[in-house]
């Protein structure tokens, strides 16, 4: 059957489901049947899937004849997902495809969720086409014989490359890809990406650095998805903006948009704010109880499976979410999307916009709901992002050690390797391609004995050297430990939560649990619940009254900060503020607080960087706006207040946000004084940011994460895992070993680099004092607090004192400054 016969096949199939392939579809399915690797960038809802499980399909009927002789054992396909939601919709997509060709095709899923005896049904006869999770894929490579599940594959799909991208969960699938391309040589690699800025350098990652360029193509969709992009207002704005309302004052305008939308999904940044989202909604519109779910990836699977279905099947009205929602889940029914919070970055808001209208041509709605004032430049900022295509960038991992350590020691429990085989290789991904020998032996000598500072204990020697050279672990308890412990996914510790009388409701954090006192109520899963007792890492609950006070689950994902392209738009907002003309809704909603901005202090323009210095009880402040997103700003003040303390003998509390940050001190200083002495210059920016920020504490707490990937430290058995207190003081103990005899150490060195890279933003840094250093500096002495400067000061209120005593506090200020 020649290629212009099976593309007739394919576009049968969209005629019969009503559809016609748009011009990137017949693109995708043409390069793949003539052979070629590609990269698939398509906006979110415009038809991707089908984009690639038809020209596999097609191919798989051309090699086997169309399927008149008896298909090979083993999987045909893969398709990689990374979320679990997903899998279930790409299966029946698949499903429907397989319905509708009348294909002997089996068609399976294997993720974390997948059951026991499904996973051992699999282990005798794998389904044509799977549908997994790179963690799962990495299972599958721990199996004894795995080249055979391999060996007739045809074809592997990345989906959402761009959120696999610049994370160890895509370190992971290029090593996978690395090994999979030696089992299938003619293996087809496809990634599918939506929302990315760099896609040349998405393409270089996913095909590592020996691809012939010309087998591989960029599809890209000549689609303009429609976003409608609203802010919801308040009616009246305050003069003295602080964060921390969680937006529940604007409550009954978003009921409005719930009732006019058949689905409206409500995104929340953390997992406390989708809890009192839920909550407050049902206790002011009980009308929406049965109709109103909550999604996030902490409850359990039966549940988020269940409310999945009840959006598709159009029985929901309103769900609150968290990022457990974010990708590419088609959920045809949902009209509306509201964002609560600034998402921080241009690709987050462009996902979530996009469950909204998911389907090609529909328009997708978001509503922007500002938590505080000054939120509302950031919306007003997206929105013109979104007009312009802006999205950020994603910048890939090198050399990250701890992934390679985790990836052999999977190739050890399975069959084994030779080291000089499987070198090659891992030189050949991207992010290994400048790993010298030396560093390769040394990772060799870490497998086997240990590293060199722990060749005296035996539990760190894994790996045993056959006679022939092959590495292989043969201790079935380490196997078994590390197989429970594949994933780059580190987070603190959970803790199941279950009512006494029986039943699963979900996990929480061991910090927020630790925390918690018997007869304690708290909200989770949008119950009150009452704490009996913590037992073997289970909290057992009961079901609180309805009238007792509780507080709300806290989670440690909540610290986002702005990405860099956020950070530059924002800027250009700020600067748009002084140009009347060109105002937007937002701004011009803004204007009460431009007003007493203005009369207090400036509005810096793009040549302009503004320091702001008052007197209050509490002392003298000093403030400073980069606007450069809260990272930065927490290392630029570290490094400011220390090189102060070089030149004068103060000391000073810190405090910052996305927008700038505060030095206070109790003694007078000159700010005039300090600038002449170049304190904001790039000089010795390494050395200082080691000195000012404790760099060593930092990179002790980021190397338990690299501990924990690399298996120098077990996290438990399932229902048994080990106290977060025991696995941060194994850890220390290993740091404080490798920083004292062993400073080479290559984990030693990572935590350091990713601690400098990734936490500090050394990079950034020292842009926004390249770029700070061309602008005029302007300190304006302020009879009080500015309006910019109010957030700032309420976060470090907000440390100190209870939410009771902190309202009292702002209000009693804003009084004061108002007069």
């Amino acid at each position: 059957m020649n290629q212009k016969e099976l593309i007739t096949i394919g576009k049968s199939f969209f005629k019969r489901q009503g559809w016609t392939a748009f011009a990137f579809q017949l693109e995708t399915w043409n390069a793949f049947l003539q052979g070629k690797n590609g990269l698939l960038h398509a906006p979110t809802g415009s038809g991707k899937t089908f984009a690639l499980w038809i020209p596999i399909a097609l191919h798989l009927i051309r090699k086997n004849k169309n399927f008149k002789e008896k298909l090979p054992p083993g999987v045909k396909a893969i398709w990689i997902t990374p979320l679990r939601a997903l899998s279930v919709e790409i299966k029946q997509a698949a499903e429907k495809m397989v319905l509708d060709l009348d294909l002997p095709l089996t068609v399976g899923i294997r993720t974390g969720d997948t059951s026991a005896s499904e996973r051992v049904k699999q282990k005798t006869k794998m389904p044509d086409l799977l549908v997994t999770t790179p963690e799962s894929l990495q299972l599958l490579l721990a199996t004894k014989g795995y080249d055979k599940i391999f060996k007739n594959c045809e074809a592997i799909v990345i989906d959402e490359w761009h959120e696999l991208l610049g994370t160890k969960r895509g370190v992971q699938m290029e090593l996978a890809l690395s090994r999979l391309k030696t089992i299938v040589p003619k293996l087809q690699l496809w990634g599918i990406s939506a929302t990315i800025g760099n896609l040349a350098k998405a393409q270089e990652v996913l095909f590592g650095v020996n691809q012939n360029p010309e087998e591989t193509v960029l599809v890209s969709a000549q689609i303009h998805k429609k976003i409608r992009v609203e802010s919801v207002l308040p009616e009246k704005m305050e003069t003295y903006p602080y964060r921390g309302h969680m937006g529940l004052h604007l409550l009954d305008q978003v009921a409005e948009i719930i009732k006019s939308s058949k689905t409206t999904l409500i995104f929340t940044n953390v997992r406390s704010a989708c809890e009192l989202w839920f909550q407050r909604l049902l206790e002011k519109y009980p009308e929406f109880a049965g109709e109103m779910a909550m999604h996030r990836g902490s409850i359990s699977r039966e549940t988020r499976h269940w409310v999945e279905n009840a959006i598709r099947n159009e029985e929901l009205k309103v769900v609150v979410c968290t990022s457990s929602l974010d990708l590419g889940v088609d959920f045809a029914p949902v009209e509306s999307i509201v964002q609560v919070g600034s998402p921080k970055g241009v690709a987050r808001f462009l996902q979530r916009a996009g469950r909204s209208g998911h389907q090609p041509g529909k328009e997708s709605r978001v509503y922007f709901l500002a938590t505080y004032a000054m939120e509302l430049i950031e919306a007003s900022a997206l929105r013109k992002a979104v007009e312009n295509g802006i999205v950020e960038d994603r910048v890939p991992f090198l050399n990250s050690w701890d992934v390679l350590i985790q990836y052999l020691n999977t190739l050890a429990v399975s069959d084994g390797f030779y080291p000089n085989e499987i070198f090659k290789e891992v030189k050949s991904t991207f992010c290994y391609q400048e790993m010298t020998p030396e560093e390769w032996q040394w990772i060799i000598n870490f497998l086997v004995y240990g590293s060199q500072s722990l060749q005296a204990y035996d539990e760190f020697k894994k790996v045993e050297l056959d006679p022939d050279g092959c590495m292989i672990i043969r201790s079935r308890r380490t196997a078994m430990h590390h197989r429970m412990s594949i994933g780059t996914i580190v987070s603190d510790a959970s803790m199941m939560v279950k009512f006494l009388s029986g039943g699963y409701i979900g996990s929480i954090e061991e910090s927020f649990a630790s925390r918690l006192q018997p007869g304690d109520t708290f909200i989770f899963g949008g119950k009150k619940l009452t704490l009996f007792k913590i037992k073997n890492m289970q909290v057992l609950v009961q079901k609180a009254a309805a009238n007792a006070s509780s507080k709300v689950v806290s989670w440690s994902g909540g610290r986002m900060s702005f990405s860099a392209q956020m950070s530059e738009l924002l800027r250009q907002e700020i600067h748009v503020a002084n140009k009347p003309e060109q105002l937007s809704v937002e701004l011009e909603a803004l204007e009460p607080i431009f007003k007493r901005q203005r009369k207090e202090s400036i509005i810096p323009n793009a040549n302009e960087f503004l320091i702001e210095t008052f007197k209050t009880r509490e002392g003298y402040h000093a403030i400073f706006y980069p606007f450069e997103g809260r990272f930065v700003h927490e290392a630029l003040a570290s490094v400011l207040a220390y090189r102060m303390s070089l030149l004068l003998p103060i000391s000073f509390s810190l405090a910052y946000n996305d927008y700038g940050f505060e030095l206070l001190s109790d003694q007078e200083f000159s700010i005039q004084d300090l600038l002449d002495n170049n304190l904001l210059s790039t000089a010795h920016l390494h050395s200082d940011l080691q000195a000012s920020l404790n760099a060593t504490e930092m990179a002790r707490r980021k190397f338990r994460d690299i501990a924990i990937i690399a298996g120098l430290i077990f996290t438990g058995m399932p229902g048994k895992a080990v106290k977060a207190k025991h696995l941060q003081s194994g850890t220390q103990l290993l740091f404080e070993v490798f920083k004292e005899y062993e400073p080479n150490n290559l984990l030693l060195q990572q935590a350091y680099r990713e601690t400098f890279e990734h936490q500090l933003e050394e990079g950034r840094l020292l842009l926004a004092l390249e770029r700070i250093a061309l602008q005029e500096i302007v300190v304006k002495q302020c009879s009080k607090p500015t309006p910019f400067s109010f957030p700032i000061i309420t976060d470090r209120l907000r440390e100190k004192l209870s939410s009771e005593s902190l309202a009292e506090r702002i209000k009693k200020m804003t009084a004061s400054y108002l007069k």
